[in-house]
């Protein structure tokens, strides 16, 4: 296998990310009508007196200019950011900034053809949507509302009829996790430039759901990489989907299998009987990007705190009093996120803690420490057999130092 083949296994942003991130996402609002079962933000229905208003916002885009070209992928989520009358503005200002605007909105009444043409006209370039069940029972028990569903389809086809890319947010819960090969067939079959996995975090309501245990998230994420061929699939808070990519192009290539539990078994027969991996496929998997909490990643919530994550809720200052470059760049707790070598327990020891590195948001939902090890994690450090071909891999995929540049 060519070093160049293994350093496809796992995307690098062309920056150095302690210096400028990959994607900031700005929760424009909490306000959304929904009570979805696992909301971080534990949405409420009424618009917060503090959230950052038009000013703010348009400094904050500023600031995120300001990082330099090419600019980080400027995300507008909630809540509901449809509730903010002023969204439409904002994107169009973000857009004359040189910023690539994407729009997080909820399945609502406000996701309308109206809206959609109107960000989209303003310069928006994607659109994503959450789908946590593969029926409207599914979907609106875990939403809290009847109706979340269909108006989530009708919003994501007539996206898609304006030519926004659309990608397909599916939270992994207990709830739903026997319903993921319908997910996936679903998403297939409307059609979805990505379909992105949240792997719980125990933060706001999500508190209150059943954890996963660490060998079904593994059969999970082992799924979510075989049907990367069909709809392009990704993971957020599921860092390690990086190890299972790297550990599976190494195990093909000398034609071995990973040793998977029942789950796997009954995602990859229900995707069978679904007619999953029939007909057109992806030439290619869709590489995982290494991208992290506060290593390339950064989060503004709706009062202007700096997060490495949305489920991360620990502050490393406020953008009405410190730019979010310099919190970005220079915080404690973000320039330790961008250390592995801080990591403790498995995390710590692992051989593809720079490549991976856990969810850092997840380890402190349980722990209370951010450096502590990722409990969805089944992996056991130094238990991989092909050490010199994971050596080469984990190389050429780790960190680079403040002001180095990033390859291909």
């Amino acid at each position: 296998m060519t070093a160049r083949r293994m350093r496809t296994v796992v995307r690098r942003p062309r920056h150095a990310v302690a210096e400028r991130p990959f994607i900031v996402i700005w929760e424009a609002t909490r306000a959304c009508p929904p009570a979805c079962l696992h909301c971080r933000a534990e949405a409420v229905t009424a618009r917060h007196p503090d959230e950052l208003d038009g000013a703010d916002a348009r400094r904050l885009m500023d600031a995120i200019a300001g990082f330099g070209r090419p600019g980080p992928l400027f995300v507008i989520t909630g809540g509901d950011p449809f509730q903010r009358a002023d969204l439409t503005d904002l994107v169009a200002y973000g857009t004359s900034l040189g910023l690539r605007v994407a729009v997080s909105p909820s399945g609502t009444p406000t996701l309308t053809r109206e809206n959609l043409v109107a960000v989209r006209d303003a310069g928006a370039v994607a659109l994503s949507l959450s789908l946590d069940g593969s029926t409207a029972e599914r979907h609106d028990a875990f939403r809290g509302v009847d109706g979340v569903f269909d108006w989530t389809l009708d919003g994501w086809r007539t996206a898609r009829a304006l030519g926004l890319r659309v990608q397909i947010n599916t939270t992994v819960t207990r709830e739903s996790l026997e319903d993921l090969a319908d997910v996936a067939a679903l998403v297939r079959r409307e059609g979805a430039k990505l379909w992105s996995n949240f792997l719980l975090v125990p933060a706001g309501r999500g508190e209150r759901l059943e954890p996963l245990t660490a060998r079904e998230v593994e059969d999970v994420l082992h799924f979510l990489h075989d049907c990367g061929t069909t709809p392009a699939t990704k993971t957020t808070e599921g860092h390690h989907f990086r190890r299972v990519a790297l550990q599976r192009r190494i195990l093909d290539a000398h034609g071995e299998r990973p040793r998977l539990g029942p789950l796997y078994g009954r995602h990859m027969a229900r995707a069978a009987e679904l007619g999953l991996f029939r007909g057109e496929r992806r030439t290619a998997r869709r590489p995982p990007v290494d991208v992290s909490s506060g290593r390339g990643f950064v989060f503004v919530s709706h009062t202007g705190e700096v997060h490495p994550s949305g489920f991360l809720p620990v502050s490393a200052g406020n953008v009405r009093g410190r730019p979010l470059t310099e919190i970005y760049r220079d915080s404690a707790l973000f320039t330790a996120l961008r250390d592995p070598s801080l990591l403790r327990g498995r995390c710590g020891a692992c051989e593809f803690k720079a490549v991976c590195g856990g969810s850092r948001s997840r380890a402190y939902g349980f722990t209370g420490d951010v450096l502590e090890s990722d409990p969805y994690c089944a992996y056991e450090p130094g238990s991989f057999p092909y050490r010199d071909e994971l050596r080469s891999l984990t190389e050429s995929t780790r960190c680079r130092p403040p002001g180095a540049p990033y390859g291909a």
